[in-house]
């Protein structure tokens, strides 16, 4: 379905206007001295921060690591590699924010406690796999999330000396399994934007480049787990949380079918239809983590997925959808990105002999509307989703948009300018989706549920920017749609990166699936990290020419 005259002359005044703002934004960003000294982390020199987590467990297991070394070195990194910024300014310190909050003392104790577990163990090393397949590994959670003892403000100022005093399920789990949690991590205000930003804890960068975004509203997880803070991490995603981040940090997440991970312990809650789409689900830098991780965080409800039955990708069939088909609300997708899904398919077709079939699904240039309308629609019982100003206010004194963006222009407000024109939106939005949009969604929810089945993978991009400079997703809003349709279909999807850009930046795409078939997309990530080489220590980054220049030649010659 082509564009109309109208929508193209709608993309160019829209695309105009957020040019001169652009304009204006990046010239007062160079008058404020942006610091360009650092861009990126320094390379990691402990190789006990580079293992995947189940290696990690298997070694501590065997006691090659004694005294399980893991948990101090990942607590060392944060600090001589994660200090503080300065919250608000567009002259960003060169750094990484740390988690919000170390339980520092607590990890220790429990470190020892495995060293004395695995001494005292009469079973041997397949016991202890069976019982606690994460034993001795660190891992971060989103401040989203309850974790004893941690604060859970989810970035509103108002919710400073909230403390958790149980832990979120997913987290419980991984606790059961015998993982360490270090701390907390960044998030957007409230967990509704693209930038992990907030008035309490300030705003993180990306590891790849210090000044660019890690993507929200996970990004704090992205962040570190991409920097090589943490082992493994735990994200939630209503609109691609976890998949913006990992992509643009260059590292692996998967949002599972809706329902089989819990989303208990959240703060904001979901409300209204928004508990269908809400996923929460494992972040880390190898593909092999994946599948484990969500057999533990999954509980008994992981039972559905069949995750111990083997796959084989020759038998699977693919499809690629290179982009939207054109929505004039949404950004171009970067030829980078393209051509990198590009040798994504000539790979599978030289590698495993499947045949790509490309496609064009007319339904997700709407796929923008059809995420707003369905995450402002009542629920079963009639009710209206919570305000995104009610969940401002958080019980207290009302939040007034216009106030609030006329105290933020001098300092004043506690809260971002994204919040605020979040809330700005949420004024005009029509309450009802229009039966048009109901249409396209069920349409679109039809045609892809026929199309992947139990054997198929759709390959789509991620976002249509690599990871974008620090407040400019505000001039693209909606280029997550990208992310956010499938989660009101419900359907399964792992990032995967691809390697890096021209720029230095990661690559990456989605993995689409049929739902309850996550180990489908999960058995492509592992095959696509073997050969794409997955995570890449940004601070082992040399030249920022990589592997792309060599596709590029490749692609000239065979044309």
């Amino acid at each position: 379905m082509a564009l109309t005259r109208f929508e193209r002359f709608l993309a160019s005044i829209l695309r105009g206007a957020v040019g001169m703002l652009f304009a204006v934004f990046q010239l007062l960003a160079q008058l404020r001295g942006a610091d360009r000294s650092v861009r990126r982390l320094p390379p990691i020199t402990n190789p006990l921060l580079m293992v995947p987590a189940m290696r990690l467990a298997r070694m501590i297991r065997r006691r090659e690591s004694s005294h399980t070394p893991v948990l101090p070195l990942s607590l060392t990194s944060y600090s001589l590699s994660f200090p503080p910024t300065t919250p608000l300014s567009l002259s960003l310190s060169p750094s990484i924010p740390p988690p919000i909050s170390l339980r520092f003392s607590l990890a220790l104790q429990e470190a020892a406690q495995v060293d004395k577990l695995i001494e005292e163990e009469t079973g041997g090393e397949d016991v202890l796999e069976d019982r606690l397949p994460l034993l001795g590994v660190p891992f971060t959670v989103k401040e989203a999330f309850s974790l004893q003892g941690m604060p859970n403000s989810t970035g509103l100022v108002s919710r400073r000396g909230v403390i958790s005093a149980t832990d979120a399920p997913p987290v419980a789990l991984l606790k059961r399994a015998g993982a360490i949690p270090l701390g907390v991590t960044n998030c957007s205000e409230l967990c509704m934007w693209l930038e992990s930003h907030n008035h309490l804890y300030g705003i993180t960068n990306n590891p790849y480049d210090l000044e660019r975004i890690p993507g929200g509203s996970s990004g704090g997880e992205g962040s570190i787990l991409g920097g090589g803070g943490s082992v493994i991490g735990v994200g939630s995603d209503v609109g691609g949380s976890i998949r913006i981040p990992a992509f643009f940090n260059g590292i692996f997440g998967h949002k599972p079918t809706s329902g089989v991970v819990s989303n208990v312990g959240q703060f904001p809650p979901a409300s209204g239809q928004q508990p269908g789409f809400l996923c929460t689900g494992p972040m880390c830098r190898y593909a092999q983590d994946l599948l484990p991780m969500l057999r533990v965080m999954g509980g008994a409800n992981a039972d559905r997925l069949s995750l111990s039955s083997q796959v084989d990708l020759k038998r699977l069939r693919f499809f690629s959808v290179p982009h939207d088909g054109g929505s004039p609300l949404v950004s171009p997708v970067d030829q980078q990105l393209v051509l990198a899904q590009r040798r994504v398919v000539e790979c599978l077709e030289a590698d495993l002999g499947v045949k790509v079939q490309q496609l064009k699904i007319p339904q997700l240039k709407y796929s923008f509307q059809i995420w707003s309308a369905m995450m402002g629609a009542p629920g079963k019982d009639g009710k209206q989703p919570t305000s995104f100003a009610e969940l401002m206010s958080d019980h207290g004194k009302k939040v007034w948009p216009l106030w609030e963006m006329a105290k933020w222009t001098v300092g004043l407000s506690k809260h971002t300018v994204a919040a605020i024109g979040l809330v700005l939106v949420e004024m005009f939005q029509r309450s009802q989706p229009t039966q048009f949009i109901l249409q396209q969604k069920e349409s679109l929810q039809k045609d892809l549920e026929e199309l992947l089945g139990t054997d198929g993978v759709l390959l789509y991009p991620s976002h249509p920017h690599l990871a974008p400079k620090h407040h400019h997703p505000l001039f693209t809003p909606f280029n997550f749609s990208y992310t956010g349709i499938f989660n009101i279909l419900g359907l399964p999807v792992t990032q995967c990166p691809l390697g890096l850009s021209a720029e230095g930046l990661p690559l990456g795409l989605q993995l689409v699936v049929g739902k309850q078939q996550d180990r489908l997309s999960l058995a492509t990530a592992v095959f696509l990290e073997k050969t794409f080489g997955g995570w890449r220590d940004p601070g082992s980054i040399a030249t920022a020419t990589t592997q792309l220049d060599t596709w590029r030649g490749a692609s000239t010659t065979t044309s």
